[in-house]
């Protein structure tokens, strides 16, 4: 319980391989999730921003406007959840609020579920922009967190990243096996890329049995991995 509860407050030297391991697993598999969930509704791409650029380079080329216009909305959703997780941890660090990081996913697992509840009200030709930049929005704002506690060390919402890393630790560790650090990187790397596949599969079967009431599910999922962290930040050992 309480490597669940030190994964959203540990920073820097504290954290050791098994505390990634469980922030980096939990979050990709939400990722991508919202990420296939988000491809089957609206065509489009919400944690992974590489085809979206793509789509909007033809977009411009086959003067196909809309297209343009919803992936620079995605793409600046996406920018815009990254600046205010930094703005927001940077407030909670000079207000000493040692569960910033916590309190920032439960925010993301709180607005997902509310974008999830808002996909049954709002008539269809809202649905799509409320959705896609609301999810595009969010997945900047949980990538941008996870950055700022891991320093980097994981991703969540983009695995390209993550495969390149993968294949560099894998060449080190053929030429030395015993390396314990390139053989527990290559775990951690392994295990997030696992886990954003099997996600995505998730979010696939859960798109067709619940459709974007599916985001529901996913974000009481992030509230609930937050809570643990923001309990041992109010009341420390």
């Amino acid at each position: 319980m309480d490597g669940t509860r030190g994964m959203l407050v540990h920073e820097g030297a504290s954290r050791n391989i098994g505390t990634d391991l469980r922030l980096g697993c939990t979050l990709a598999a939400a990722a991508g999730g919202v990420n296939v969930a988000g491809f089957l509704a609206l065509g489009y791409y919400t944690a992974n921003m590489t085809g979206n650029l793509s789509a909007l380079a033809v977009g411009v080329g086959d003067g196909g406007m809309v297209s343009v216009l919803s992936c620079i909305g995605l793409v600046g959703a996406f920018v815009m959840g990254g600046c205010v997780a930094t703005l927001l941890v940077g407030a909670g660090r000079r207000l000493g609020m040692r569960a910033v990081h916590a309190a920032s996913i439960a925010l993301e697992g709180a607005l997902l579920a509310a974008l999830g509840m808002l996909s049954i009200l709002l008539p269809a030709w809202m649905e799509a922009g409320a959705l896609g930049y609301g999810m595009g929005f969010l997945m900047g704002l949980q990538n941008a967190t996870v950055t700022h506690i891991s320093g980097a060390r994981v991703r969540t919402t983009h695995m390209t990243g993550m495969l390149t890393d993968l294949g560099m630790e894998l060449a080190q560790l053929l030429q030395d096996p015993r390396a314990m650090r390139v053989r527990e990187r290559v775990r951690l790397h392994g295990a997030i890329i696992a886990c954003f596949a099997l996600g995505g599969v998730g979010g696939a079967i859960g798109y067709r049995l619940y459709g974007m009431r599916l985001l529901v599910l996913l974000g009481g999922g992030l509230v609930m991995l937050a809570i643990p962290g923001l309990w041992r930040a109010r009341h420390p050992r």
